[in-house]
């Protein structure tokens, strides 16, 4: 599911961070959760078209690895570096079967991951591969729709975005189809993983001081629309994040 629809939406995907609720929230607020990355190492899993990986390698990372599933999203990713080169490294994969990648980060990413997960076991998988890439005490940042996001709510529209519920039922939540209002709009279709499933398949791949992270609105928001234009996203938060840090034991992956 994730990669065809991936491929197809290629550059526009770019588009997402010109959004007021990527704007002036989501990317603001996931930057700040991770904080501090100079001299540290970076493993950006689902990474997309390299936004994350491009920023924090400008913020003194020094070296950034970004994987994702779909062959056009790295395409882009690729032709941005080339364009404006700083040195971060692109490949395809699976996070699901991620290659031993013959070393350990400091810091992973995870943007959008488990929604990808079509069931438990899957998201387990994941969990511990990232588990895995990760030095002991390592810390591994997400971002995830909101598991208590509601369809019946204040919607986020105004913000830039449409979440609907497609009718169909996954092993780990609901299914979501997310529409970006660009022009021409750009819509994929994920799950949304329950807040227990998060927690657990964290647990068992060996992470510990699991906490999710509210996305609050940035002072730049506030100055530039108000808080009445935000009341709506504050009432009803459609994206939430979580943290954790990897134990000093290794899990170890079945055959």
């Amino acid at each position: 599911m994730s990669r065809q629809q991936y491929d197809e939406i290629g550059e526009a995907f770019e588009g997402f961070k010109s959004l007021p609720l990527e704007q002036y929230v989501v990317v603001p607020g996931f930057l700040a959760m991770v904080g501090d990355v100079r001299g540290k190492t970076v493993l950006d899993l689902a990474s997309g078209t390299g936004f994350y990986s491009r920023e924090f390698k400008r913020r003194g990372a020094t070296e950034v690895l970004g994987i994702d599933i779909s062959g056009e999203m790295v395409s882009v990713a690729r032709a941005l570096e080339e364009r404006d080169p700083l040195g971060v490294r692109y490949e395809i994969g699976d996070v699901a079967e991620l290659r031993n990648l013959d070393r350990q980060f400091d810091i992973v990413l995870a943007v959008q991951l488990l929604g990808y997960a079509e069931d438990i076991a899957t998201a387990e998988r994941m969990c511990r591969n990232a588990h895995r890439s990760l030095k002991p005490g390592g810390e591994f940042f997400l971002l995830n729709q909101s598991p208590d996001f509601r369809f019946d709510g204040p919607s986020p529209e105004k913000y830039g975005f449409r979440s609907e519920l497609t009718g169909e039922e996954a092993e780990t939540g609901p299914q979501v189809r997310v529409t970006a209002l660009l022009d021409p709009p750009v819509s994929f279709v994920a799950n949304r993983p329950r807040r227990e499933v998060y927690e657990e398949c964290l647990r068992v791949a060996g992470f510990s001081d699991v906490t999710w992270v509210p996305l609050e609105v940035s002072e730049a928001g506030m100055r530039k629309y108000g808080a009445d234009f935000w009341a709506d996203y504050r009432a009803n938060p459609p994206l939430e994040m979580l943290r954790c840090r990897a134990s000093g034991v290794s899990v170890i992956l079945d055959d």
